[in-house]
């Protein structure tokens, strides 16, 4: 990719992220990986709702500024994490979308079958574990995960997504938030239809002929979704409760007045 086409794309990703109400503030970050293997990345505590194609630093792939008036990104880890473990991405989004951060900061991953549509360009939305933004502890939590996966939560922080272009990275945040709001509103309706088994392996089979699944990801047979081979999903048939992982379905109560605030949040955001 080269620079110009770059600069001008994330100026664009940034403007759409804001738009939606993904990011607010100094909220998130984005970065395209160059031709040169050099990194172009958003600086800290600017809107990336504004950019302008200068706004950018250029780093290399450990986040030493090559170039630009600007700091780069404290989050720039995530970012290189994400470039060293995947030869295949040239670009990282990191953004708050509500209803995806609203499941992280719940302890609850996107990894349910349930729209033929996500399975097949996306796959599994597992939740990495919290690791204070800005250190390794987030870097440490995401890495199991980064090779087998095109998206993730983060608990308690927010999502990442990433692709083999600029555009692509965007659409998968953007799915991630969809779905979310999908999920959410499935929950609340009481019922979560999940495909079968069979069903998400042929639709991995499309997924696969298509040219969307990872080169390191194969599909799991004890979540139906893509893992490396012989490891399981880290998520499968877990959830969190009071900050740490249980199995088995975990119930929970809350007031008439609480579930009619949800309700009315839930719509609002699908608006």
């Amino acid at each position: 990719m080269n620079e110009k086409t770059a600069r001008n794309e994330l100026v664009e990703v940034g403007r759409m992220l804001w738009q939606r109400g993904y990011i607010v503030a100094g909220d998130g970050n984005l970065s395209a990986r160059l031709d040169d293997g050099s990194v172009v990345t958003t600086p800290s505590g600017v809107c990336k709702g504004f950019l302008t194609p200068e706004s950018f630093c250029r780093v290399d792939i450990d986040g030493n500024k090559l170039a630009g008036d600007l700091r780069p990104s404290t989050e720039f880890a995530m970012h290189s994490l994400i470039y060293k473990e995947r030869p295949d991405v040239n670009a990282v989004v990191h953004a708050h979308p509500p209803t995806g951060t609203g499941f992280a900061v719940a302890g609850i991953p996107l990894d349910k079958a349930l729209i033929s549509e996500v399975v097949l360009t996306l796959g599994c939305i597992p939740l990495a574990g919290y690791g204070t933004p800005s250190t390794s502890e987030l870097t440490d939590a995401m890495k199991p995960l980064v090779k087998h996966h095109d998206a993730m939560l983060m608990a308690n922080h927010g999502a990442v997504a990433y692709g083999d272009t600029i555009e692509r990275a965007f659409w998968r945040m953007e799915t991630l938030e969809h779905f979310a709001k999908i999920n959410l509103v499935a929950k609340m309706l009481g019922r979560e239809n999940q495909l079968s088994s069979d069903e998400v392996r042929r639709l991995y089979e499309v997924r696969e002929r298509g040219g969307l699944m990872p080169e390191t990801a194969r599909v799991c047979q004890v979540c139906s979704f893509t893992h490396a081979e012989g490891a399981a999903c880290s998520t499968a048939g877990q959830q969190w409760s009071n900050g740490g992982l249980t199995n088995g379905d975990e119930k929970i109560t809350i007031t008439r007045s609480e579930l009619v605030n949800l309700i009315t949040e839930a719509a609002r955001l699908m608006r």
